[in-house]
């Protein structure tokens, strides 16, 4: 869930991040739980649909470097151009909204949570086979283990059948350190681990493929941040209020289904209000 190891975040953190998602049970499981369903064609389909329907006004090839802002607005800049306005929302992790440049700088407490919040460390790793093999000597995909260095596995074959997929996550400290090797021998450790779960057919795979996220420049880890241990006691109110004319989303901040998709729709709302409030306009119910 967090892509960390026990040591690494607090056990108000842990708390917090349970009961915002109805409970450990709920976010370890798959039926009825928060692991159950994909979309299919991939989670960008909400954003690509979002995207369309706003048209022109969505900016791509455009990121933000810096925010200069005021009690009356703020001035949001790119490399090509700046956007002025009366109110903004950062979406972003809270350690990606920390490398902005402020002008005037942000408060002290906003600004050393951020340095207080990681993102996890994960690195997802598919392999691809002609057929899901392990169905047919009666197995689900899905495992567990507690050697490693892959600990959790699913089946990831699409809806259609074909080809076969199994995923595996490398995660928290396992992360790290396979993170610093070639991917060559990140495939035999992650292969090994398939094939020491389901049989030796899942030593080779047609296709291997990985996603290192702390090496991606626009999240730099995954799954979501958390918080270490007193960040929340010394920290915590600076996460959700507004500074100035800024106001902060996405997941972290979400009250209820915190680090999810829907948590984060949910902290849209909650930001969106908020600036409707600011600007002097009715709250939605």
């Amino acid at each position: 869930m967090w892509a960390a190891d026990a040591a690494d975040l607090s056990l108000l953190h842990f708390l917090t991040y349970a009961g915002a998602n109805n409970g450990l049970q709920r976010l370890i499981s798959t039926r009825g739980g928060a692991q159950q369903s994909r979309i299919v064609g991939g989670s960008q389909r909400i954003a690509l649909a979002l995207a369309t329907e706003l048209g022109d006004v969505v900016r791509l090839d455009a990121p933000v470097h810096a925010i200069g802002w005021r009690p009356d607005g703020a001035e949001v800049r790119t490399d090509a151009s700046a956007v002025r306005a009366k109110r903004v929302i950062v979406a972003t992790s809270p350690a990606l909204a920390g490398r902005l440049a402020y002008d005037p700088g942000l408060p002290a407490d906003r600004d050393l949570l951020t340095q207080r919040m990681p993102n996890g460390s994960v690195i997802k790793c598919m392999a691809v086979y002609g057929e899901p093999f392990w169905r047919a000597d009666g197995l689900s995909g899905q495992g567990v283990s507690i050697t490693g260095p892959v600990k959790v596995f699913f089946d990831n074959t699409p809806p259609s059948g074909s080809p076969g997929v199994l995923l595996g996550f490398l995660e928290g400290n396992q992360a790290r350190r396979y993170g610093r090797l070639d991917q060559a021998a990140r495939r035999q450790a992650v292969v090994g681990c398939f094939a020491t779960m389901f049989g030796s057919r899942a030593a080779h795979p047609d296709l291997y493929v990985e996603k290192v996220w702390a090496d991606e420049q626009w999240t730099r880890g995954c799954y979501g941040a958390f918080l270490p241990p007193n960040t929340w006691t010394n920290f915590g109110p600076a996460l959700r209020a507004a500074v100035g004319p800024m106001h902060w989303a996405g997941a972290e901040t979400a009250t209820r289904s915190m680090g999810y998709m829907d948590g984060a729709v949910l902290s849209g709302e909650r930001a969106a209000a908020e600036v409707i409030s600011a600007l002097g306009g009715a709250t939605p119910a």
